[in-house]
């Protein structure tokens, strides 16, 4: 199935609601005023009860926060308040905390924060650029981008004892993107612009072996919740449009999920498969939309007027 037309009903959630577009993507007019990062008990309630949440960046320019919403609607709340950059969230700790990539102390490393709010501490501390890092389902391991080894790899580090090691070695100045894991934690799909421009792979975590699922050029993918799909962005043959397909891995067909006249970014799927989250610049500026997989619906969910990208679903309950 295709929903490849301009949402003509964007039902609006109620609610108020980068260097990272090109490099983190691997790819707006008054600020609203919105909920310092103290959590309201109510808020704090949400925030500990394992309940879905969708985590996201938004902000102008250079100065980006973290910001939490229900996906059916409420007011966010921001996680961080740093003047500097946080982006590219990711939840881990079982919806605990949230993973993200800052610039706060001069070079690109990856944090945590809790997901009330809090003060927010360095995954790895060191002089190199490290960015894009995403927890196995077990939280026992962490895939992460870095140029320790001089080119930026993909790596892999235990958390338990700390030991990381580079899992995908490309070109020296090839651009990787996205890692993401299946959810047996077997696999990491990403993006990687060795030798044919952006192309989605898959890579086994046990052996390192690599192979590339895409057709055309993409980048951004994430697995869907059973591991037998992959969404990701599709940016051929118009550069200032975008599509949202997704592969199926055992018979290779792709779908086209999203064509709006626009740039489509950032997909993830919803922990019961059911839909998608997404950047869209369809109304303008990037806000996060909703797409209901069954019947192609959308929802918008932000109503920023500044850059809302990158959303995450928190995983389940039952994960807590």
């Amino acid at each position: 199935m295709s929903f490849s037309r301009a949402p003509e009903r964007l039902p609006g959630l109620v609610g108020a609601a980068s260097l990272l577009v090109l490099a983190m993507a691997g790819a707006c007019d008054d600020t609203p005023s919105l909920p310092p990062n103290v959590a309201t008990e109510q808020q704090q309630a949400l925030a500990e009860s394992g309940e879905t949440l969708l985590v996201y960046e938004q902000g102008k320019g250079d100065a980006r926060d973290l910001l939490v919403i229900p996906p059916s609607g409420g007011a966010p709340r921001r996680v961080t308040t740093d003047p500097g950059t946080d982006g590219l969230p990711r939840w881990s700790g079982g919806g605990r905390s949230i993973l993200f990539t800052s610039n706060r102390t001069g070079r690109w490393q990856i944090w945590r924060v809790p997901a009330v709010g809090g003060e927010p501490a360095r995954v790895r501390a060191n002089e190199y650029r490290e960015w894009q890092a995403d927890e196995s389902p077990d939280g026992r391991r962490l895939a992460f981008l870095s140029n320790a080894g001089g080119a930026e790899w993909l790596w892999l580090q235990d958390l338990a004892s700390g030991e990381a090691r580079p899992l995908v070695r490309h070109g020296r100045r090839t651009i990787m993107g996205n890692p993401h894991f299946s959810p047996d934690g077997e696999r990491i799909v990403f993006s990687s612009n060795w030798k044919d421009g952006h192309q989605i792979y898959v890579v086994d975590v046990s052996t390192g072996e690599a192979k590339r699922i895409s057709k055309r050029g993409g980048c951004e993918p994430r697995f869907s919740p059973d591991g037998a799909r992959v969404v990701y962005v599709g940016r051929r043959p118009r550069r200032d449009r975008s599509q949202i397909l997704e592969h199926d891995l055992e018979t290779g067909e792709e779908t086209v999920l999203v064509a709006w006249p626009a740039l489509n970014y950032d997909p993830v799927y919803a922990p019961d498969g059911a839909e998608i989250a997404f950047a869209s610049t369809v109304t303008g500026g990037w806000e996060i939309y909703r797409l209901r997989l069954a019947d192609g619906r959308s929802f918008r969910v932000t109503f920023a007027g500044e850059d809302a990208r990158y959303p995450d679903y928190r995983p389940p309950a039952g994960r807590l």
